[in-house]
């Protein structure tokens, strides 16, 4: 019967079957039906030898039953260990035709049975069933995997655009921050003081606000904002800025409209940073007891940021050169201080002031002028 030729309706596209029996002769006639049925078969003679031939670019598996060592419901077991061939499908070829051995069977994992004499047709469509399930199964797996590199390629790109997009942030806040201190420096620099004094006026005003307790990202904006404090004096006359004795009252009053232009120059912009500047531009004159300027301002209707840099100010302000004087020491900077607090100063802040006076005096010496 196998040396006739099969009608073409029984051959499909060729798969990879592994046909396990200890039976030479069944192992052959099985051998002959897939092949004529256009399959690639590989056989072995137990159970041990199967699972040393079985690996993924497997399809399907015929397995004998009644083998001796390892029988075919345990070798059925020990294919569904594998995690590779958990899916491979395996039909059970058998005499047993008990209910009880079916069972058990299909508790090892077997998907079909074939009983014993075999039948070509028989062989042929329950193969195909299975086969087709196998291809249906690898199909949802190749997608899978297709899918599960496109979202990693496409993350992977997502990262590395986030992560650019992070670069150019980075650079424009940093060509936006140098740009305010370019400006800032030009209004310290018509006033003779330095480029220095600004950032110290931001490292202490930054070093307050943390003290204070307030969130990080406030006391990085009071840290870049605390230096525009003085940007207002780029509209004052250099008369004024400049003379090197005391004003008289008409020049205060002028000196005095520098903190509201320098509110008026930053309050423009919609930027939190410039706002924030604007802030300590137009209340860093304020005093506690209500004695400053430009509103006259006391207590806590004077902004967080405006008492905080009303400190630092002063405190740099008196341990630096000025046209008019020479630096005072750190103690009697202290000792002319401590004579604001709760009129000049707001006495909570000053107190932190003195707490970390370490940390103003490493400011200090760390950007000299």
């Amino acid at each position: 019967m196998h040396d006739v030729p099969l009608p073409t309706s029984l051959t499909g596209s060729g798969k990879r079957i592994l046909v396990v029996d200890d039976d030479r002769l069944n192992r052959k006639v099985l051998d002959g039906m897939l092949k004529a049925l256009g399959h690639e078969v590989i056989q072995a003679s137990s159970g041990p030898e199967a699972l040393s031939l079985l690996d993924e670019s497997c399809d399907l598996v015929f397995l004998d039953v009644m083998m001796p060592g390892m029988d075919g419901f345990a070798c059925t077991r020990a294919i569904r260990q594998d995690p590779r061939l958990a899916e491979l499908p395996v039909i059970i070829v058998t005499t047993l035709t008990g209910r009880e051995d079916r069972l058990r069977a299909v508790e090892a994992g077997a998907n079909d049975f074939i009983a014993k004499p075999i039948d070509l047709m028989e062989v042929k469509v329950r193969a195909t069933s299975l086969l087709r399930m196998k291809e249906s199964r690898d199909a949802v797996k190749r997608y899978q995997a297709d899918l599960e590199e496109i979202v990693r390629v496409r993350t992977q790109a997502l990262q590395v655009a986030v992560e650019n997009l992070r670069e150019q942030q980075a650079s424009t806040a940093a060509a936006y921050r140098e740009a305010i201190h370019c400006l800032c420096s030009a209004a310290e620099y018509k006033d003779e003081e330095t480029a220095q004094h600004i950032i110290r006026i931001g490292q202490m005003s930054g070093l307050l606000a943390a003290k204070y307790g307030i969130s990080a990202d406030e006391v990085e904006l009071l840290r870049n904002a605390a230096p525009m404090h003085d940007v207002g004096k780029i509209g004052v006359p250099d008369a004024i800025l400049l003379k090197p004795g005391k004003l008289d009252p008409n020049e205060w009053k002028i000196m005095q409209q520098h903190a509201e232009i320098g509110a008026r120059i930053l309050g423009q912009s919609t930027s939190e940073l410039l706002q924030a500047g604007a802030l300590v531009a137009h209340t860093h004159h304020e005093k506690w007891d209500g004695s400053g300027y430009p509103r006259g301002l006391s207590k806590t209707d004077i902004p967080l940021y405006g008492r905080i840099c009303a400190v630092a100010d002063v405190f740099d302000a008196l341990t630096s050169r000025r046209p008019y004087k020479e630096p005072f020491s750190v103690e009697t900077t202290l000792e002319i201080m401590r004579k604001g607090r709760g009129s000049h100063f707001d006495p909570d802040i000053f107190d932190l002031f003195l707490d970390n006076l370490d940390g103003f005096i490493t400011i200090k010496a760390t950007f000299l002028d």
